[in-house]
């Protein structure tokens, strides 16, 4: 509604196109892999989220979503994120393998589901958070990611109020363009517009025809 505005535009439908077409060139098809060391985790976005039961019970209508972040002192480095179908071996090695380089130290918690990464070749540090309490080890495990994830959540809440889990991958990827241009946003402009003119031209129906629920009558 801020660019209806600011453009003077008679449709909603049509900034609400604008900014789709932009959020799908957020992304740098060359960008390089996650280095170092990098924290990982998954959430759940979306749903309610009063009376969960389970770190991994799913919620009725949320999207699982996992969530990379480099560690850069006590800092964070770049992030990545990507909608996942569950939270099995397979699935999340499958994240850290596109999304971090082989050898990198990737910390996660206790989860069985990243008990391969080791034979992957990455250098897998767990660390439980259940087991740490019951030694009295107060240090916040994955600090930088649970981050990252509070920030993204919030993010949503606050600018965008609902996203449908159609469309939840491009707002990630504008998370993640803005995330990891933080210090150079004038930097991030540029690169956009740059991103933007590689794109192929794309239709409001092409964009709002996506998702299974979508409705997916071109006629």
């Amino acid at each position: 509604m801020q660019i209806q505005r600011q453009l003077g535009l008679s449709r909603y439908q049509t900034a609400w196109t604008i900014l789709h077409k932009l959020r799908r060139a957020m992304v740098n098809p060359d960008r390089s892999l996650l280095t170092g060391e990098v924290e990982v985790d998954e959430c759940q976005v979306g749903g309610r989220e009063t009376g969960r039961r389970g770190g991994r019970s799913l919620i009725a209508k949320a999207a699982l979503v996992a969530v990379a972040v480099e560690v850069r002192g006590n800092g964070s480095g770049r992030v990545r994120m990507a909608v996942i179908p569950n939270a099995s071996g397979d699935t999340l090695c499958g994240f850290v393998a596109d999304n971090v380089a082989p050898g990198a130290t990737v910390h996660t918690d206790g989860w069985m589901g990243y008990t391969g990464l080791t034979k992957n070749g990455y250098d897998h540090r767990k660390r439980s958070q259940r087991a740490a309490k019951k030694i009295g080890d107060t240090d916040p495990v994955l600090p930088r990611v649970h981050r990252a994830i509070s920030n993204f959540k919030t993010w949503l809440r606050g600018t965008h109020r609902s996203v449908s889990n159609e469309h939840l991958d491009v707002y990630m990827n504008e998370f993640t363009f803005r995330y990891n241009r933080r210090n150079t946003p004038m930097a991030a402009f540029q690169t956009l517009l740059g991103l933007g003119a590689q794109q192929a031209p794309t239709t409001y129906r092409q964009i709002a025809d996506q998702g299974p629920k979508a409705q997916r009558d071109l006629s």
